[in-house]
Parts: structure tokens; sequence; C-alpha cells
């Protein structure tokens, strides 16, 4: 090989690692884009269930209510920003924040392995328990008790995850695609039996007395945390020193008492 081509191949050697190294210097600063953005534009998209009282739902005005849906104006609060509050599904509340359509999830969610593996969490800041539920006349205490009855269930939520975990071979676990259809489909007699949490099946017993229902059995005690996108560590962060102060100062409580009528426990970090 002579010398002016050895001089082309190194050259072009050098200008495809820059351009490596400068797509990867492009992709570091996009995927720490976020709190900057926010901070710029005092804007903040936030994503909150609507259809899961009491963390969100609409109101009688046609606005979100909820824990949630107050947990996200704190945050926007103490950033400086104004929220843009966006509905979001148990489905699609994860593909919302790996498509940066959100830059929050304040929405029921928890936390396990394979969530960790497409995004990142704060610490917690509310507590959420999920149980089954089900009419006094169905006497109903461990999961072997399961076998021949039907429960309905929210796909893909953690509620899905734990009672498909325990649920014997002989039960007929029916999942619906959002809250308001699980709640309807037992509320209907289409199940016998309900896997939800705590707060949720709460509203449904005091709105429907005449159905007896009562508590069975703990699936899971999982506490909610704050989703964002992978790699957003400086907003990640700054999320945590906010929900630290709030639990200092007692907001954190005051949220869980007037929401879910119960203290918020020990959260974990």
């Amino acid at each position: 090989m002579n010398i002016r081509r050895r001089g082309l191949l190194r050259r072009g050697l050098l200008l495809g690692m820059g351009a490596i190294a400068g797509q990867l210097a492009v992709g570091t600063s996009w995927a720490q884009a976020a709190l900057e953005n926010i901070l710029k534009t005092k804007k903040i998209r936030i994503g909150v269930p609507t259809d899961f009282a009491p963390y969100g739902f609409v109101g009688p005005d046609l606005k979100p209510r909820g824990l949630d849906v107050d947990m996200a104006n704190y945050i926007a609060a103490k950033l400086g920003a104004q929220a843009e509050l966006l509905p979001v599904t148990t489905a699609n509340r994860i593909p919302y924040l790996q498509t940066k359509k959100a830059d929050l999830v304040i929405s029921t969610l928890g936390k396990n392995p394979e969530r960790e593996k497409v995004v990142d969490f704060s610490i917690a800041y509310s507590p959420f328990f999920i149980g089954v539920f089900g009419p006094k006349s169905i006497a109903i205490k461990a999961p072997a008790d399961l076998a021949g009855k039907s429960i309905a269930v929210t796909r893909g939520s953690v509620d899905d995850t734990e009672l498909t975990k325990i649920a014997p071979a002989a039960a007929e676990v029916r999942r619906f695609e959002d809250n308001n259809a699980t709640i309807s489909a037992f509320l209907a007699g289409q199940t016998q039996l309900l896997a939800t949490s705590a707060q949720v099946a709460s509203t449904v017993m005091s709105r429907n007395p005449q159905l007896g229902t009562e508590y069975k059995f703990l699936l899971k005690d999982s506490p909610n945390f704050i989703g964002l996108a992978k790699g957003e560590d400086a907003l990640r962060a700054r999320i945590n020193e906010i929900l630290a102060d709030a639990k200092k100062s007692g907001e954190l409580e005051k949220l869980s008492q007037k929401w879910l009528g119960r203290s918020t426990g020990d959260l974990p970090e």
C-alpha cells in the first residue's frame, strides 16, 4: 500500500470516528434535555390517569382531579412551569415516556424489574395496595380459592402481574383494556371477583353497597413512583429533591390523607 493511499485511509477513519463521537454527543445531549427544556419553556407535559379514582378522574366541571393530578400540579409549580396534563392509560403510559410525548408520568406507576429496563423512576410519592375483592357470598381467603372463579383485572397493570403469579390454572382471569372497563365488568356481573387497588375498591364499595363487596386477600403492597424517560438523570434528580422536601414538610402526607384517607406509611426511596 503506498503512502498516499495509507494517508487517505487514515483520514477516512478519523473522519468516521469524529462523526460517531458527534452522534454520541448529540445523543447524550438529547437524553439530558428534558429539565433544560422545561426550565426554558416553563412548560412540562405530565401523563395522569383520568379513569382511576381517587388517583385521577374527571370531576363534574370536566377537569381532572385526584391525588396524581394534585401531585402533577405540585411538581410543575416547584419547577416554575405550567403543567400540560395528558390523560394516559395503563397500556400507553410507558410508551408516552419512551416516545417523549410526556416528560413525566404520574399515574399509579409501580416499579418492577421489567419496567426498570425501559424507563426510570423517582422515589415513591404515595402508597398503593392491591388485592382481590368480591361479594360476601363467595368464600375467598387465599389464592387457591380462586379456582373456578372469574376475576376482572386491567391488562398490563401491576394488578394483572400479581394476580397472574398466584392464580391457579382453574381460575378464569378476564383482562380488560382500562380500569373503567374492568370495574364495569365486575359491577355488571360479568365476573365474580375484582383485582384492583384497595382505594379503587373502596370507591366501588361505597357507591354500590347493594353488591356487598368486601376485601378478600392482599396481592401486593406496591407504592407509586413517578416515571421518566431513560437517561433523564438531571430531571430525575430534581424530581427526587422536590419529593424529598414534600415528604419532610408533610405535603405528601396531606395528599394521602386528602385523597386516600390514610397515611403514606413508610415510602421507599
